[in-house]
């Protein structure tokens, strides 16, 4: 996997196929290989390009602490300038809607389309923001991610039919989530911080003039359906997609719907065929 250096550290990402550049955006505590089944099906059509978030898959430490969601927005801005990306479309779940959603405010002629799944533009709610404190807090005492806050973690991420009848996903994740070691675990810990600490960037929602798609898992529990709802209300133009059967992790629990979602949507917003 190619990497580039930002601020002293390693930025790992996925680079496949040719064509119109496609910047995917996974969500906290996932690596690039979130994104495989959209990559597969995408790369025979567009440039596809997965960047690890710091302290995730192959990449290196968050290179300063405290971080910031502004700051990873820099920081892959500063990939984009590294590979030379004029213009770009970005597919954003979770965490990678929200550094899509402030790249696409911050240089809007450069991000021709934007998709933003299972995300939000908003300040994180009180409690949730207190739940997740919380678990962060754990981790950082223990050193580790132990197995009853993973037990309370994967349900979050799933539907409840994922649950149910995708074992080899969720024992994937779960074992994922416990094997992260300490030499991780410090950059994971204020990476959260930073996402569950950001400031809302709702009002400015407007300033946003590209092709945009927003989709959420029917059963999303972290960003449930009516936050996209307002997202897709605040963008001009927007379209809504509500995904049955997924709950926070779309792109793996309905990998074939979001492909022919995403392809759809791409062809239209950049007029390839």
């Amino acid at each position: 996997m190619p990497h580039i250096t930002i601020h002293g550290q390693d930025l790992h990402y996925l680079d496949r196929g040719a064509g119109f550049p496609v910047v995917f955006g996974e969500s906290y505590l996932w690596d690039a290989a979130m994104w495989a089944p959209q990559v597969e099906g995408l790369s025979t059509r567009y440039r596809c390009i997965v960047p690890e978030l710091w302290g995730h898959g192959k990449s290196g430490t968050v290179p300063e602490v405290p971080y910031s969601m502004s700051k990873l927005a820099g920081d892959m801005r500063g990939l984009a300038d590294g590979l030379g990306l004029d213009q770009f479309a970005i597919v954003g779940l979770s965490v990678g809607g929200i550094w899509g959603i402030e790249m696409a405010l911050d240089c809007p002629d450069r991000v021709k389309a934007l998709v933003l799944m299972d995300t939000v533009a908003g300040a994180e709610p009180t409690a949730t923001r207190a739940l997740y404190f919380g678990m962060l807090d754990v981790m950082e005492r223990v050193g580790a991610i132990p197995p009853p806050l993973a037990e309370q973690v994967v349900p979050l991420y799933f539907a409840p039919e994922t649950l149910t009848d995708n074992p080899t996903l969720v024992d994937g994740f779960r074992r994922s989530l416990l094997e992260i070691g300490k030499d991780r675990l410090a950059s994971i810990v204020a990476l959260g911080r930073a996402i569950f600490s950001r400031p809302s960037l709702h009002e400015r929602l407007g300033e946003i003039r590209c092709p945009t798609l927003v989709a959420v898992g029917r059963h999303d529990r972290p960003r449930p359906v009516p936050e996209s709802q307002a997202l897709a209300a605040a963008i001009a133009g927007a379209r809504l997609e509500i995904i049955e059967g997924a709950g926070h992790i779309s792109a793996l629990e309905q990998p074939q719907r979001v492909l022919a979602m995403l392809e759809a949507f791409l062809s239209s917003a950049l007029q390839t065929s």
